[in-house]
């Protein structure tokens, strides 16, 4: 069947279609130079329209897409289009039955996924996204139509929902299935720890994403929540034991999560292990060769004669090296040299001796060439950069040499090799859950061994626990970012946050929350404490009362209660704690710097030395180019990192905190603690 224009209105319509003709399932609108083909699963309407002479037939097609027929007989037209509506209805109705099979399929599949007993993952959603993508696309019906059949309307809607909202229901699904778990088993919950997990802990704790970032504000317990990790997979028969792998930064934190989980779980096979110790154990296993960690990992007094000794030399043979490391002292670090032979002066050799160390290390972690190095180097610095590299590579030599001299590696080398064989597939990590403690602390090289890690087991899951109030360490490498941006770097996760801090009281926990959160950048968490504690809890006073301020507390400190005295630099400690033990001898005083403190507590803090100038705090940014290039970039926000090491100094108390200051040359941080309602005390 056929409709044409008339020969006046096709002259008139001056339109590319001017005739339509009727197939078994569709149409086909042509002209004298175009034609158009319609099936009539791309079809979604067809409207009959009567202009002043002539008829008007509208094709309407997806994506907003029009195709008209003009200039035709008026009673040809609505004959036409009486009778390509019946066609095209009945193939509809026969399409329909079949799209509601189609769809019936998805939606029992669907509601199968949502009623599953299991944490539905983000993984999942994706596949489930594109099943029903297929499936709209396996319909014979255009999905716009789909509404119209009361045979399709339900499922569909509900195969949409899914697609559109599929977060929202995961998290409804996922909600249900967490309260059912902490009621199921809430006597291992009770029973995991020596205290009951609180709900935040446990909801962590059973979080089935690939990738969960587990926030753990100071004192909130986050060992804890490791442990029951740990015992918790154990319990679901998620993995056996030897397919759990716990990381620690240090050796010490990795023995007390060892000890923690032997004493709490009583299971043998699941070791916490450090960085260092896994590359260790991928080398061996994959080369059946024992590495040799270099003694110069272990013992700092023989890192630093090597490179001092090799920087003098430098100095010494060449006039050109000598310069260009006065340079360098002189005018980044603004130090004063002696104007012959300063390398010769021990002062300053055991001055420059650790950022030597620091130096060398940033090199050695970079893990590039000395010429990949300088290509990352902004345009603005590289020249000067790549004075800095070429002063440091005698030294980097003569690091190496010792190495190959001892048949050793160092730590830097150690995860380098260990990467490289993951990615050469000598090693396949038999690890289907990862625990990562202190995760703010992570370095980008680290990142890389995990990241080697997941891509030889794609099924395994990311636990991290940490603080990104308590990142101190960018100095030596670590990169906040990868915390606080952790979906961007891996993958798809699950933000969990603890909001219960076991150490300190509200008052402390207010100040210290509204001082940290005035940096925009730090992610926002609640943090709230058991305890009330009173205005006096955070006290400022000047920095010549602390020997007032010891008499006081000795009035009052029980025996068991522990005063610890913290500064930001170890040579701070004042002379009159060298006299303690007879002058204060019920005091059980501790002295140490606050990077030291960090994961201690104390009943009482002193913080020492707020004020300003070359060792203040905070302490004034005096990076070379060197640390500029090779550290990671710092935010845009004043004293980030040095606002954070406070943070961490007024969290180690559990009771009371006193921040001395210098009155001639306050901290910038006196006046923010002040307007934040810190009392200001003349006498303690």
């Amino acid at each position: 069947m056929e409709l044409k224009a008339t020969t006046l209105g096709k002259h008139l319509a001056q339109h590319p279609y001017n005739r339509v003709r009727l197939l078994s399932a569709g149409i086909k609108v042509s002209g004298e130079r175009h034609e158009y083909l319609i099936p009539f699963n791309q079809l979604l309407a067809i409207h009959c329209k009567r202009g002043i002479v002539w008829g008007e037939l509208e094709f309407e097609l997806p994506e907003q897409k029009v195709v008209r027929l003009h200039g035709t007989d008026w009673q040809e037209t609505q004959h036409f289009y009486h009778h390509l509506q019946q066609r095209w209805q009945a193939w509809s109705e026969e399409m329909a039955q079949v799209s509601a099979g189609v769809l019936a399929a998805q939606a029992e599949e669907l509601q199968q996924r949502g009623e599953r007993d299991g944490w539905l993952k983000r993984a999942d959603l994706k596949d489930v996204r594109t099943m029903i993508e297929g499936c709209f696309k396996a319909v014979p019906l255009p999905q716009q139509r789909l509404e119209e059949f009361p045979a399709c309307r339900d499922n569909y809607r509900y195969c949409l929902k899914w697609l559109t909202r599929g977060q929202q229901m995961a998290d409804e699904h996922n909600h249900l299935w967490c309260q059912k778990m902490l009621a199921e088993h809430a006597d291992f919950f009770a029973r995991v720890e020596t205290q009951p997990l609180n709900p935040a802990q446990a909801e962590a704790v059973v979080n089935g994403e690939d990738g969960v970032l587990v926030l753990a504000g100071a004192g909130s317990g986050k060992t804890s929540v490791l442990v029951a990790r740990t015992g918790w997979l154990l319990l679901r028969k998620e993995a056996l034991p030897q397919q759990i792998l716990l990381l620690a930064f240090g050796r010490k934190a990795a023995e007390e999560m060892d000890q923690r989980i032997a004493e709490r779980l009583q299971v043998e096979g699941v070791q916490a292990k450090t960085f260092h110790a896994l590359a260790l154990h991928i080398i061996q296993q994959a080369s059946k060769k024992q590495p040799v960690i270099s003694r110069l990992e272990s013992d700092a007094r023989a890192r630093q004669t090597l490179l001092t000794e090799a920087w003098q030399q430098q100095c010494q043979e060449k006039k050109a090296q000598a310069k260009g490391w006065r340079q360098w002292l002189e005018d980044e670090l603004e130090w004063t040299l002696e104007e012959d032979n300063f390398w010769q002066d021990e002062r300053l050799a055991a001055r420059l001796a650790p950022r030597l160390e620091r130096w060398i290390g940033l090199m050695r972690s970079h893990g590039g060439s000395q010429v990949e190095m300088i290509e990352q180097a902004p345009e603005e610095i590289r020249d000067l950069f790549q004075k800095r590299i070429r002063l440091m590579a005698p030294l980097l030599k003569a690091w190496k040499g010792a190495l190959k001299d001892e048949g050793a590696v160092d730590f830097a080398g150690l995860i380098q090799q260990a990467i490289a064989l993951l990615e050469k597939g000598r090693f396949i990590s038999p690890w289907k859950h990862i625990l990562v403690d202190e995760f703010q602390d992570i370095s980008p090289q680290r990142a890389r061994l995990l990241e080697a890690l997941r891509k030889q087991n794609a099924h395994t899951c990311l636990f991290a626990v940490g603080d990104d109030w308590q990142a101190i360490y960018r100095f030596s490498g670590a990169e906040l970012s990868l915390t606080t941006s952790f979906s961007r770097y891996f993958g798809d996760s699950d933000r969990r946050e603890l909001d219960t801090t076991y150490r300190f009281n509200r008052r402390i926990g207010e100040i210290a929350n509204a001082f940290i959160q005035q940096n925009p950048a730090q992610l926002k968490k609640p943090l709230n404490s058991l305890r009330d504690g009173d205005k006096k809890s955070v006290v400022l006073l000047p920095q010549e009362r602390l020997e007032a301020l010891l008499d006081k507390m000795s009035g009052y400190v029980k025996p068991d209660e522990r005063v610890l005295i913290l500064a930001r630099y170890h040579y701070l400690k004042p002379e009159i704690l060298g006299r303690a033990e007879t002058r204060w001898p019920r005091l059980n005083i501790d002295f140490m710097t606050i990077h030291a403190s960090k994961g201690k507590q104390a009943d009482y803090v002193i913080v020492l030395g707020l004020q300003e100038g070359r060792d203040g705090f905070p302490a004034p940014a005096r990076e070379s180019v060197l640390e500029q290039v090779l550290l990671p970039q710092p935010e845009d926000f004043p004293d980030a990192e040095e606002r954070r090491l406070l943070y961490v100094a007024l969290t180690r108390a559990r009771h009371q905190v006193w921040v001395l200051y210098d009155g001639e040359r306050p901290s910038v941080f006196v006046d923010q603690l002040r307007r934040l309602g810190v009392p200001q005390q003349r006498k303690p």
